[in-house]
Protein backbone atom coordinates (compact mmCIF):
# COMPACT_ATOMS: atom_id res chain seq x y z
CA UNK A 1 0.00 0.00 0.00
CA UNK A 2 1.45 3.34 -1.03
CA UNK A 3 -0.16 5.16 1.90
CA UNK A 4 1.84 3.06 4.37
CA UNK A 5 5.14 4.33 3.03
CA UNK A 6 6.76 7.01 5.23
CA UNK A 7 7.26 10.49 3.75
CA UNK A 8 10.67 10.93 2.20
CA UNK A 9 11.17 14.60 3.18
CA UNK A 10 9.63 17.24 5.42
CA UNK A 11 7.58 19.84 3.45
CA UNK A 12 8.96 23.35 3.21
CA UNK A 13 7.26 26.53 4.40
CA UNK A 14 6.17 27.44 0.86
CA UNK A 15 4.65 24.00 0.36
CA UNK A 16 2.77 24.32 3.65
CA UNK A 17 1.35 27.72 2.67
CA UNK A 18 0.34 26.36 -0.74
CA UNK A 19 -1.35 23.39 0.92
CA UNK A 20 -3.25 25.61 3.34
CA UNK A 21 -4.38 27.81 0.44
CA UNK A 22 -6.06 24.74 -1.07
CA UNK A 23 -7.74 23.75 2.20
CA UNK A 24 -10.07 26.69 2.69
CA UNK A 25 -13.54 26.03 4.19
CA UNK A 26 -15.42 23.94 1.62
CA UNK A 27 -18.97 24.81 2.66
CA UNK A 28 -18.29 28.53 2.75
CA UNK A 29 -16.44 28.62 -0.57
CA UNK A 30 -18.94 26.42 -2.43
CA UNK A 31 -21.93 28.42 -1.20
CA UNK A 32 -20.28 31.71 -2.05
CA UNK A 33 -19.25 30.50 -5.52
CA UNK A 34 -22.75 29.25 -6.37
CA UNK A 35 -24.40 32.49 -5.22
CA UNK A 36 -21.84 34.55 -7.14
CA UNK A 37 -22.37 32.52 -10.33
CA UNK A 38 -26.09 33.23 -10.23
CA UNK A 39 -25.89 36.85 -9.07
CA UNK A 40 -23.26 37.92 -11.63
CA UNK A 41 -25.33 37.08 -14.70
CA UNK A 42 -28.49 38.29 -12.96
CA UNK A 43 -26.93 41.70 -12.33
CA UNK A 44 -25.98 41.99 -16.01
CA UNK A 45 -29.57 41.25 -17.05
CA UNK A 46 -30.89 43.76 -14.51
CA UNK A 47 -28.55 46.43 -15.86
CA UNK A 48 -29.65 45.71 -19.43
CA UNK A 49 -33.29 45.91 -18.34
CA UNK A 50 -32.81 49.33 -16.77
CA UNK A 51 -30.84 50.49 -19.83
CA UNK A 52 -33.64 49.35 -22.12
CA UNK A 53 -36.21 51.15 -19.98
CA UNK A 54 -34.21 54.36 -20.10
CA UNK A 55 -33.58 54.20 -23.85
CA UNK A 56 -37.26 53.68 -24.67
CA UNK A 57 -38.76 57.15 -24.71
CA UNK A 58 -36.06 58.37 -22.30
CA UNK A 59 -37.77 56.60 -19.43
CA UNK A 60 -41.04 58.48 -19.86
CA UNK A 61 -43.12 55.33 -19.35
CA UNK A 62 -42.95 53.27 -16.19
CA UNK A 63 -40.30 53.32 -13.47
CA UNK A 64 -36.80 51.87 -13.08
CA UNK A 65 -38.40 49.06 -11.12
CA UNK A 66 -40.19 47.96 -14.28
CA UNK A 67 -36.84 47.76 -16.10
CA UNK A 68 -35.41 45.68 -13.25
CA UNK A 69 -38.37 43.33 -13.41
CA UNK A 70 -37.98 42.88 -17.18
CA UNK A 71 -34.28 42.09 -16.74
CA UNK A 72 -35.02 39.60 -13.96
CA UNK A 73 -37.71 37.89 -16.03
CA UNK A 74 -35.32 37.65 -18.97
CA UNK A 75 -32.74 35.98 -16.71
CA UNK A 76 -35.40 33.59 -15.42
CA UNK A 77 -36.34 32.74 -19.01
CA UNK A 78 -32.75 31.63 -19.48
CA UNK A 79 -33.28 29.31 -16.50
CA UNK A 80 -36.31 27.72 -18.21
CA UNK A 81 -38.95 29.43 -16.06
CA UNK A 82 -41.36 30.47 -18.78
CA UNK A 83 -43.43 33.62 -18.36
CA UNK A 84 -46.84 34.96 -19.28
CA UNK A 85 -47.03 38.10 -21.41
CA UNK A 86 -50.51 39.63 -21.65
CA UNK A 87 -52.10 36.28 -20.90
CA UNK A 88 -49.91 34.37 -23.41
CA UNK A 89 -47.51 31.74 -22.13
CA UNK A 90 -43.95 31.99 -23.46
CA UNK A 91 -41.93 28.83 -22.80
CA UNK A 92 -39.08 29.21 -25.31
CA UNK A 93 -35.69 29.45 -23.62
CA UNK A 94 -33.23 32.06 -24.97
CA UNK A 95 -30.19 29.81 -25.12
CA UNK A 96 -27.90 32.83 -25.36
CA UNK A 97 -28.63 33.65 -21.71
CA UNK A 98 -28.33 29.98 -20.76
CA UNK A 99 -24.92 29.68 -22.44
CA UNK A 100 -23.69 32.83 -20.67
CA UNK A 101 -24.82 31.39 -17.34
CA UNK A 102 -23.13 28.06 -18.16
CA UNK A 103 -19.85 29.83 -18.98
CA UNK A 104 -19.85 31.70 -15.66
CA UNK A 105 -20.75 28.51 -13.78
CA UNK A 106 -17.86 26.67 -15.44
CA UNK A 107 -15.32 29.38 -14.61
CA UNK A 108 -16.32 29.75 -10.96
CA UNK A 109 -16.66 25.98 -10.50
CA UNK A 110 -13.11 25.50 -11.80
CA UNK A 111 -11.78 28.06 -9.33
CA UNK A 112 -13.79 26.43 -6.55
CA UNK A 113 -12.27 23.06 -7.37
CA UNK A 114 -8.76 24.51 -7.17
CA UNK A 115 -9.55 26.17 -3.82
CA UNK A 116 -10.78 22.93 -2.20
CA UNK A 117 -8.32 20.57 -3.88
CA UNK A 118 -6.50 20.00 -0.57
CA UNK A 119 -9.58 18.53 1.11
CA UNK A 120 -10.10 14.79 1.37
CA UNK A 121 -7.50 12.09 0.68
CA UNK A 122 -4.50 12.70 -1.53
CA UNK A 123 -3.87 11.06 -4.89
CA UNK A 124 -2.15 8.01 -3.42
CA UNK A 125 -4.97 7.30 -0.98
CA UNK A 126 -7.57 7.79 -3.72
CA UNK A 127 -5.61 5.36 -5.90
CA UNK A 128 -5.72 2.88 -3.02
CA UNK A 129 -9.53 3.01 -3.11
CA UNK A 130 -10.35 5.45 -0.31
CA UNK A 131 -13.63 7.31 -0.80
CA UNK A 132 -13.45 11.01 -1.61
CA UNK A 133 -16.50 13.23 -1.09
CA UNK A 134 -14.84 16.55 -1.88
CA UNK A 135 -16.26 17.03 -5.38
CA UNK A 136 -19.82 15.80 -4.58
CA UNK A 137 -20.05 17.97 -1.45
CA UNK A 138 -18.71 21.09 -3.17
CA UNK A 139 -21.02 20.55 -6.17
CA UNK A 140 -24.11 20.12 -4.00
CA UNK A 141 -23.47 23.29 -1.99
CA UNK A 142 -22.69 25.16 -5.22
CA UNK A 143 -25.97 24.03 -6.83
CA UNK A 144 -28.01 24.74 -3.69
CA UNK A 145 -26.74 28.31 -3.50
CA UNK A 146 -27.40 28.89 -7.22
CA UNK A 147 -30.95 27.55 -6.91
CA UNK A 148 -31.57 29.68 -3.82
CA UNK A 149 -30.69 32.86 -5.70
CA UNK A 150 -32.95 31.79 -8.57
CA UNK A 151 -35.86 31.14 -6.21
CA UNK A 152 -35.33 34.51 -4.52
CA UNK A 153 -35.42 36.16 -7.94
CA UNK A 154 -38.69 34.43 -8.77
CA UNK A 155 -40.21 35.64 -5.50
CA UNK A 156 -39.20 39.26 -6.07
CA UNK A 157 -39.89 39.51 -9.82
CA UNK A 158 -43.07 37.45 -10.18
CA UNK A 159 -46.42 39.19 -10.48
CA UNK A 160 -49.97 37.99 -10.94
CA UNK A 161 -49.66 38.55 -14.70
CA UNK A 162 -46.22 37.01 -15.32
CA UNK A 163 -46.22 33.89 -13.10
CA UNK A 164 -42.84 32.25 -13.82
CA UNK A 165 -42.70 28.54 -12.97
CA UNK A 166 -40.66 27.97 -9.79
CA UNK A 167 -40.29 24.22 -10.29
CA UNK A 168 -38.79 24.66 -13.76
CA UNK A 169 -36.36 27.24 -12.38
CA UNK A 170 -35.16 24.82 -9.69
CA UNK A 171 -34.81 21.92 -12.13
CA UNK A 172 -32.89 24.00 -14.70
CA UNK A 173 -30.64 25.54 -12.03
CA UNK A 174 -29.73 22.17 -10.52
CA UNK A 175 -29.18 20.63 -13.96
CA UNK A 176 -26.95 23.52 -15.01
CA UNK A 177 -24.82 23.29 -11.87
CA UNK A 178 -24.56 19.50 -11.80
CA UNK A 179 -24.01 18.94 -15.53
CA UNK A 180 -21.65 21.89 -16.07
CA UNK A 181 -20.41 22.94 -12.64
CA UNK A 182 -19.64 19.53 -11.12
CA UNK A 183 -17.29 18.39 -13.94
CA UNK A 184 -15.34 21.64 -13.67
CA UNK A 185 -15.09 21.26 -9.90
CA UNK A 186 -13.58 17.83 -10.54
CA UNK A 187 -11.19 19.26 -13.14
CA UNK A 188 -10.08 22.14 -10.93
CA UNK A 189 -9.51 19.90 -7.92
CA UNK A 190 -7.47 17.39 -9.92
CA UNK A 191 -9.89 14.54 -9.26
CA UNK A 192 -10.92 14.30 -12.90
CA UNK A 193 -7.35 13.42 -13.91
CA UNK A 194 -7.23 10.67 -11.28
CA UNK A 195 -10.63 9.22 -12.15
CA UNK A 196 -10.16 9.29 -15.92
CA UNK A 197 -6.69 7.74 -15.74
CA UNK A 198 -8.26 4.30 -15.32
CA UNK A 199 -10.78 4.65 -18.15
CA UNK A 200 -10.32 2.35 -21.15
CA UNK A 201 -8.67 3.97 -24.15
CA UNK A 202 -11.70 3.19 -26.31
CA UNK A 203 -13.99 5.23 -24.02
CA UNK A 204 -11.66 8.24 -24.17
CA UNK A 205 -11.35 7.99 -27.96
CA UNK A 206 -15.13 7.71 -28.41
CA UNK A 207 -15.74 10.76 -26.21
CA UNK A 208 -13.14 12.72 -28.18
CA UNK A 209 -14.84 11.79 -31.45
CA UNK A 210 -18.23 12.86 -30.08
CA UNK A 211 -16.85 16.21 -28.95
CA UNK A 212 -15.17 16.89 -32.28
CA UNK A 213 -18.22 15.89 -34.35
CA UNK A 214 -20.53 18.04 -32.23
CA UNK A 215 -18.26 21.08 -32.50
CA UNK A 216 -17.98 20.80 -36.26
CA UNK A 217 -21.72 20.30 -36.60
CA UNK A 218 -22.56 23.41 -34.57
CA UNK A 219 -20.08 25.36 -36.68
CA UNK A 220 -21.66 24.04 -39.89
CA UNK A 221 -25.14 24.98 -38.64
CA UNK A 222 -23.95 28.50 -37.79
CA UNK A 223 -22.37 28.89 -41.22
CA UNK A 224 -25.61 27.77 -42.88
CA UNK A 225 -27.57 30.26 -40.75
CA UNK A 226 -25.24 33.16 -41.60
CA UNK A 227 -25.33 32.34 -45.32
CA UNK A 228 -29.13 32.12 -45.35
CA UNK A 229 -29.43 35.41 -43.47
CA UNK A 230 -26.91 37.15 -45.73
CA UNK A 231 -28.77 36.03 -48.86
CA UNK A 232 -32.02 37.58 -47.59
CA UNK A 233 -30.46 40.52 -45.74
CA UNK A 234 -32.67 42.94 -47.67
CA UNK A 235 -35.70 41.15 -46.25
CA UNK A 236 -34.41 41.72 -42.72
CA UNK A 237 -34.00 45.43 -43.42
CA UNK A 238 -37.52 45.51 -44.84
CA UNK A 239 -38.87 43.92 -41.66
CA UNK A 240 -37.11 46.51 -39.54
CA UNK A 241 -38.58 49.28 -41.64
CA UNK A 242 -42.05 47.81 -41.15
CA UNK A 243 -41.59 48.12 -37.39
CA UNK A 244 -41.17 51.88 -37.91
CA UNK A 245 -38.76 51.92 -34.99
CA UNK A 246 -36.00 54.36 -34.19
CA UNK A 247 -32.35 53.70 -33.57
CA UNK A 248 -32.88 52.69 -29.94
CA UNK A 249 -35.59 50.17 -30.76
CA UNK A 250 -33.47 48.77 -33.58
CA UNK A 251 -30.54 48.24 -31.21
CA UNK A 252 -32.81 46.53 -28.68
CA UNK A 253 -34.29 44.29 -31.38
CA UNK A 254 -30.78 43.36 -32.53
CA UNK A 255 -29.80 42.49 -28.94
CA UNK A 256 -32.84 40.24 -28.58
CA UNK A 257 -31.96 38.57 -31.88
CA UNK A 258 -28.44 37.83 -30.65
CA UNK A 259 -29.83 36.12 -27.55
CA UNK A 260 -31.68 33.59 -29.69
CA UNK A 261 -28.88 32.94 -32.21
CA UNK A 262 -28.01 29.64 -30.44
CA UNK A 263 -31.66 28.61 -30.84
CA UNK A 264 -31.50 29.52 -34.52
CA UNK A 265 -28.31 27.48 -34.91
CA UNK A 266 -30.10 24.40 -33.52
CA UNK A 267 -32.99 25.07 -35.93
CA UNK A 268 -30.48 25.32 -38.77
CA UNK A 269 -28.88 22.01 -37.78
CA UNK A 270 -32.31 20.38 -37.62
CA UNK A 271 -32.98 21.63 -41.15
CA UNK A 272 -29.71 20.19 -42.49
CA UNK A 273 -30.43 16.83 -40.86
CA UNK A 274 -33.68 16.54 -42.83
CA UNK A 275 -36.64 16.66 -40.42
CA UNK A 276 -36.56 20.45 -40.13
CA UNK A 277 -38.68 22.52 -37.77
CA UNK A 278 -41.99 24.31 -37.37
CA UNK A 279 -42.53 28.06 -37.19
CA UNK A 280 -46.15 27.93 -36.16
CA UNK A 281 -48.78 25.25 -35.96
CA UNK A 282 -49.13 23.25 -39.19
CA UNK A 283 -45.91 24.60 -40.76
CA UNK A 284 -42.84 22.67 -41.95
CA UNK A 285 -39.42 23.96 -42.95
CA UNK A 286 -37.19 21.20 -44.30
CA UNK A 287 -35.00 20.51 -47.37
CA UNK A 288 -37.87 18.59 -48.99
CA UNK A 289 -40.83 20.85 -48.26
CA UNK A 290 -41.44 24.40 -47.03
CA UNK A 291 -44.89 25.33 -45.82
CA UNK A 292 -45.20 28.64 -43.98
CA UNK A 293 -48.05 30.82 -42.84
CA UNK A 294 -48.23 34.33 -41.45
CA UNK A 295 -45.08 35.18 -39.49
CA UNK A 296 -44.36 37.83 -36.86
CA UNK A 297 -42.17 40.78 -37.78
CA UNK A 298 -38.82 39.57 -36.45
CA UNK A 299 -35.61 40.27 -38.42
CA UNK A 300 -34.01 36.86 -37.80
CA UNK A 301 -36.91 35.18 -39.61
CA UNK A 302 -35.50 36.56 -42.86
CA UNK A 303 -33.20 33.52 -42.92
CA UNK A 304 -36.19 31.23 -43.58
CA UNK A 305 -36.50 29.80 -47.10
CA UNK A 306 -39.27 30.98 -49.36
CA UNK A 307 -42.65 29.34 -49.08
CA UNK A 308 -43.59 26.90 -51.81
CA UNK A 309 -41.66 24.42 -53.95
CA UNK A 310 -38.04 23.91 -52.96
CA UNK A 311 -35.09 23.98 -55.40
CA UNK A 312 -33.90 20.66 -56.74
CA UNK A 313 -30.53 20.88 -54.94
CA UNK A 314 -31.78 21.38 -51.36
CA UNK A 315 -32.38 17.65 -50.64
CA UNK A 316 -28.65 17.15 -51.21
CA UNK A 317 -28.04 19.17 -48.04
CA UNK A 318 -28.92 16.07 -46.03
CA UNK A 319 -25.54 14.67 -47.02
CA UNK A 320 -23.78 17.43 -45.07
CA UNK A 321 -24.22 15.67 -41.67
CA UNK A 322 -22.51 12.53 -42.97
CA UNK A 323 -19.56 14.52 -44.32
CA UNK A 324 -19.22 16.59 -41.14
CA UNK A 325 -19.32 13.50 -38.93
CA UNK A 326 -16.72 11.74 -41.11
CA UNK A 327 -14.41 14.75 -40.92
CA UNK A 328 -14.87 15.09 -37.16
CA UNK A 329 -14.20 11.41 -36.47
CA UNK A 330 -11.11 11.43 -38.69
CA UNK A 331 -9.71 14.53 -36.99
CA UNK A 332 -10.36 13.10 -33.55
CA UNK A 333 -8.47 9.93 -34.47
CA UNK A 334 -5.32 11.94 -35.07
CA UNK A 335 -5.02 12.41 -31.29
CA UNK A 336 -6.22 8.88 -30.50
CA UNK A 337 -4.81 6.70 -33.30
CA UNK A 338 -6.24 3.25 -33.97
CA UNK A 339 -4.40 0.70 -36.14
CA UNK A 340 -7.04 -2.02 -35.97
CA UNK A 341 -10.06 -1.75 -38.23
CA UNK A 342 -12.58 -2.65 -35.55
CA UNK A 343 -11.20 -0.03 -33.17
CA UNK A 344 -11.37 2.75 -35.75
CA UNK A 345 -14.93 1.77 -36.70
CA UNK A 346 -16.03 1.58 -33.05
CA UNK A 347 -14.55 4.95 -32.08
CA UNK A 348 -15.95 6.78 -35.09
CA UNK A 349 -19.39 5.20 -35.12
CA UNK A 350 -19.83 5.39 -31.34
CA UNK A 351 -18.72 9.01 -31.19
CA UNK A 352 -21.02 9.97 -34.06
CA UNK A 353 -24.05 8.28 -32.53
CA UNK A 354 -23.35 9.93 -29.18
CA UNK A 355 -23.10 13.32 -30.91
CA UNK A 356 -26.47 12.71 -32.57
CA UNK A 357 -27.98 11.93 -29.17
CA UNK A 358 -26.62 15.16 -27.67
CA UNK A 359 -27.87 17.26 -30.58
CA UNK A 360 -31.29 15.64 -30.32
CA UNK A 361 -31.43 16.73 -26.67
CA UNK A 362 -30.47 20.26 -27.69
CA UNK A 363 -33.33 20.24 -30.20
CA UNK A 364 -35.78 19.54 -27.38
CA UNK A 365 -34.53 22.62 -25.50
CA UNK A 366 -34.36 25.06 -28.41
CA UNK A 367 -38.07 25.47 -29.09
CA UNK A 368 -41.28 26.34 -27.32
CA UNK A 369 -44.18 28.74 -27.38
CA UNK A 370 -43.32 32.33 -28.33
CA UNK A 371 -46.78 33.80 -28.76
CA UNK A 372 -50.51 33.14 -28.97
CA UNK A 373 -52.33 30.95 -31.47
CA UNK A 374 -50.08 29.50 -34.15
CA UNK A 375 -46.93 30.72 -32.43
CA UNK A 376 -47.46 28.24 -29.62
CA UNK A 377 -45.40 25.73 -31.66
CA UNK A 378 -42.02 27.05 -32.77
CA UNK A 379 -39.60 24.18 -32.39
CA UNK A 380 -37.59 21.53 -34.24
CA UNK A 381 -39.16 18.12 -34.66
CA UNK A 382 -37.05 16.77 -31.81
CA UNK A 383 -37.91 13.07 -32.13
CA UNK A 384 -37.11 12.93 -35.82
CA UNK A 385 -34.01 15.07 -35.34
CA UNK A 386 -32.77 12.65 -32.70
CA UNK A 387 -33.29 9.63 -34.97
CA UNK A 388 -31.77 11.27 -38.05
CA UNK A 389 -28.83 12.59 -36.05
CA UNK A 390 -27.93 9.20 -34.60
CA UNK A 391 -28.14 7.53 -38.02
CA UNK A 392 -26.38 10.24 -40.07
CA UNK A 393 -23.63 10.94 -37.56
CA UNK A 394 -23.16 7.24 -36.88
CA UNK A 395 -22.67 6.44 -40.58
CA UNK A 396 -20.39 9.44 -41.08
CA UNK A 397 -18.35 8.61 -37.99
CA UNK A 398 -17.99 5.01 -39.16
CA UNK A 399 -16.67 6.12 -42.56
CA UNK A 400 -14.36 8.69 -41.02
CA UNK A 401 -12.97 6.19 -38.52
CA UNK A 402 -12.25 3.63 -41.22
CA UNK A 403 -10.59 6.17 -43.50
CA UNK A 404 -8.44 7.47 -40.64
CA UNK A 405 -7.46 3.90 -39.71
CA UNK A 406 -6.49 3.15 -43.33
CA UNK A 407 -4.35 6.29 -43.47
CA UNK A 408 -2.62 5.57 -40.17
CA UNK A 409 -1.90 1.99 -41.16
CA UNK A 410 -0.56 3.22 -44.49
CA UNK A 411 1.87 5.58 -42.79
CA UNK A 412 3.48 2.77 -40.80
CA UNK A 413 7.05 2.00 -41.88
CA UNK A 414 7.26 -1.26 -43.88
CA UNK A 415 10.53 -2.13 -42.10
CA UNK A 416 8.82 -1.93 -38.74
CA UNK A 417 6.03 -4.17 -39.95
CA UNK A 418 8.54 -6.76 -41.31
CA UNK A 419 10.52 -6.69 -38.06
CA UNK A 420 7.35 -7.30 -36.10
CA UNK A 421 6.44 -10.21 -38.35
CA UNK A 422 9.90 -11.77 -38.00
CA UNK A 423 9.82 -11.42 -34.22
CA UNK A 424 6.43 -13.08 -34.08
CA UNK A 425 7.64 -15.94 -36.33
CA UNK A 426 10.72 -16.49 -34.15
CA UNK A 427 8.60 -16.50 -31.02
CA UNK A 428 6.21 -19.02 -32.56
CA UNK A 429 8.98 -21.55 -33.41
CA UNK A 430 9.35 -24.36 -30.86
CA UNK A 431 12.53 -24.44 -28.85
CA UNK A 432 14.97 -27.19 -29.98
CA UNK A 433 18.13 -28.51 -28.34
CA UNK A 434 21.38 -27.33 -29.89
CA UNK A 435 23.06 -29.81 -32.20
CA UNK A 436 26.20 -31.42 -30.74
CA UNK A 437 29.41 -30.24 -32.30
CA UNK A 438 31.89 -32.78 -33.72
CA UNK A 439 34.99 -33.45 -31.63
CA UNK A 440 38.25 -32.26 -33.13
CA UNK A 441 41.17 -34.60 -33.77
CA UNK A 442 44.14 -34.02 -31.51
CA UNK A 443 46.52 -34.28 -34.41
CA UNK A 444 44.66 -31.57 -36.28
CA UNK A 445 44.70 -29.21 -33.35
CA UNK A 446 48.38 -29.68 -32.34
CA UNK A 447 51.27 -28.51 -34.51
CA UNK A 448 53.33 -31.22 -36.31
CA UNK A 449 56.69 -32.17 -34.64
CA UNK A 450 59.87 -32.44 -36.73
CA UNK A 451 60.81 -36.05 -37.62
CA UNK A 452 64.20 -37.40 -36.47
CA UNK A 453 66.17 -39.06 -39.26
CA UNK A 454 66.95 -42.82 -38.77
CA UNK A 455 70.56 -44.06 -38.31
CA UNK A 456 72.07 -45.82 -41.22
Amino acid sequence: MTTLLPPTARPSADELRRDLRHRRPLVLLATLAGATAAASTLLVCLALGVLGWFLSDAGAHGTPRDGLRVGALGWLLGQGSGVEVQGTLVTAVPLGITLACAWVVARLAHRLGDAVSGHGPDAERIADGERDWTVPAASLFFAAAYAAVALLTVTLAATATTRPDESRVVIWSLALCLLVGAPYVAIGSGRAAIWTATLPASVVATAAACRRVLRLWVLAALVALVVAFAVDYDTALNLLSQLDAGTTATVMMSAVSLLVVPNAAVFSGSYLLGPGFAVGTGTVVSPGVVTLGALPVFPLLAALPDNGPVPSWTPALMGVPVLVAALGAARAQRDHPAYRWEEGALHGCGGGMLAGLVFGLLATLAGGAVGPGRMSQVAPFAGSVLLHGIVAFGIGGLLGGLVATWWQRRRLEPADVEDDVEVEEVEDEPATAPEPTASLDVEETQPALPRVPEKP
